[in-house]
């Protein structure tokens, strides 16, 4: 993961399908699950969790990694309660009394999440650039 291409290097429509379309697509797909399945909904959610940590990676620390996990979290909350709300199917889970709640949640912890992956990137960044020099 130390060399995964950052985010800004990329071209503009990779930037807009993987910090854009993919939330989004990932958080309908997870709203129709939710009125499915409980376990299937949580499972989903992790691997939401998990693509938010990996997505901090593409960045050079957790600053700006935080940014992107905001957004990524706000589209995948949003288009959650969408989704769910346009199946008609009753929660399997359940939400806060005012749904809008989740999708900031949601954007808390993509931005949280993120911002991990980033630094994650720094700290094993400075360890190659550490190892590179003591070995000269």
């Amino acid at each position: 993961m130390r060399n995964a291409a950052l985010f800004h290097e990329r071209p503009l429509a990779l930037k807009i399908v993987t910090a854009g379309l993919v939330p989004i697509a990932f958080g309908a797909i997870t709203g129709l699950v939710l009125g499915v399945s409980a376990a299937g909904y949580w499972v989903l959610s992790l691997l939401a969790l998990v693509g938010a940590v990996l997505a901090g990676f593409e960045h050079r620390d957790g600053w700006e990694a935080a940014d992107r996990g905001l957004l990524g979290g706000a589209l995948f909350g949003t288009a959650l309660l969408v989704a769910h709300a346009l199946a008609g199917t009753h929660a399997q889970v359940s939400l806060p009394k005012f749904a809008p709640m989740l999708a900031v949640f949601t954007a808390i912890v993509g931005m949280l999440a993120s911002a991990l992956g980033g630094r994650l990137r720094r700290t094993a960044s400075g360890r190659a650039t550490g190892s590179a020099s003591a070995e000269s």
